[in-house]
């Protein structure tokens, strides 16, 4: 079991050949995914849109479809995710712990929730762990969703482009960029996981 979950994650954090393989369809369900559904929290969401902007820039992909698709799979998932929090949302928080759900991640999303507000939709897209839940914690916040709706769909264009297009441009700026893709998607990599390295650090002091 633990190496068939090896496997697994390998596969998934092995980031040009899952781009390549998921395509236009399977990045919007990745997407969709990460910010709509709890399971998602793990999923790779900025360093994937980076490389796919990468991508974009080689030729792989249109950028204007790409955006044109995963922005929309970003809003949406987030909306789901509203929905989810308003109606069991509470309830979450008595939920036991499971290979896919941690109680501590919906806290630490809370936690963000009640220091920053409405705007937490937005900052969050751009927190590991914290925008899968956050809208989570909106809904089951009871925030209008008049509100959500306008936070969410800025969030979502500016957390989609803006990595999407960080790959693109760095793309468009590196000579022969190609020969270089894994070490720059190792470096994106890394550096979308600093602020998980740094949360656990922070816990593992604490305790």
């Amino acid at each position: 079991m633990l190496e068939q979950l090896a496997a697994f994650f390998a596969k998934l954090y092995d980031l040009p050949a899952l781009v390549q393989w998921a395509g236009y369809v399977g990045l919007a369900l990745i997407v969709f995914a990460e910010t709509g559904l709890l399971i998602g929290f793990f999923l790779p969401g900025d360093s994937l849109l980076v490389t796919a902007g990468l991508f974009a820039a080689t030729g792989y992909f249109n950028i204007f479809l790409l955006l044109a698709i995963l922005i929309p799979a970003a809003i949406i998932g987030d909306a789901v995710g509203y929905f989810i929090g308003a109606r069991i949302g509470t309830s979450l928080y008595c939920r036991p712990d499971s290979f896919f759900f941690r109680k501590s991640h919906l806290q630490k999303a809370k936690a963000f929730y009640d220091k920053h507000g409405a705007k937490t939709i937005i900052l969050a897209r751009f927190v590991p762990l914290v925008r899968t839940f956050a809208p989570v914690v909106a809904g089951a916040s009871g925030m209008p969703y008049a509100r959500f709706a306008v936070y969410n769909i800025v969030g979502g264009i500016l957390w989609v482009a803006g990595m999407v297009l960080l790959g693109y441009f760095l793309g468009k700026t590196i000579p022969d960029v190609d020969r270089y893709l894994l070490p720059v998607i190792g470096a994106i990599v890394l550096l979308s996981l600093l602020p998980v390295i740094r949360e656990y650090l922070s816990h593992t002091k604490k305790s």
